[in-house]
């Protein structure tokens, strides 16, 4: 394990719009407003045709393959995520959702393009007082958090 302590800064309350792209739209508004660092909680809608990942086709394989689902219809969406810089500076969010439908949920880490369906409220919670960052990782595929 390895952590890193900071301190609650800034509080937003986000109201998304219909037909707003994550993960877009929250990485604009943390960029916009110099949220390097934050932790983004979400519940609203989301339209139909959306993907999420659903796991690694193989746990033990690198880089990792990951499995992509389909969203079908317009699905109630509650996930919480985390922002940190990539290494570029630039605000990065990771988040993962339970979506349901029909009495039907599914759960998986977002992927770009999913859309907003009618609004989307999001609660933004600043991290400062840290350096906190995503590296990434070459053998995985994918960026890590570097504490």
């Amino acid at each position: 394990m390895r952590y890193t302590e900071g301190k609650v800064g800034r509080i937003f309350v986000v109201r998304l719009e219909d037909g707003d792209k994550l993960p877009e739209a929250i990485e604009s508004f943390a960029q916009e407003n110099k949220v390097s660092r934050g932790m983004c909680i979400l519940v609203g809608g989301i339209k139909n045709g959306g993907k999420i990942v659903v796991g690694p086709e193989d746990s033990e394989s690198m880089p990792v393959v990951p499995m992509i689902f389909g969203l079908k219809g317009v699905h109630e969406i509650c996930a919480v995520g985390t922002i940190f810089p990539d290494r570029h500076g630039k605000p990065r969010l990771h988040m993962h959702a339970a979506l349901g439908r029909e009495g039907k949920t599914r759960s998986g880490c977002i992927r770009p393009g999913i859309e907003v369906w009618k609004l989307g409220e999001v609660i933004v919670l600043e991290i400062t007082e840290t350096t906190a960052h995503r590296k990434e990782d070459t053998e995985a595929g994918f960026n890590m958090l570097e504490p």
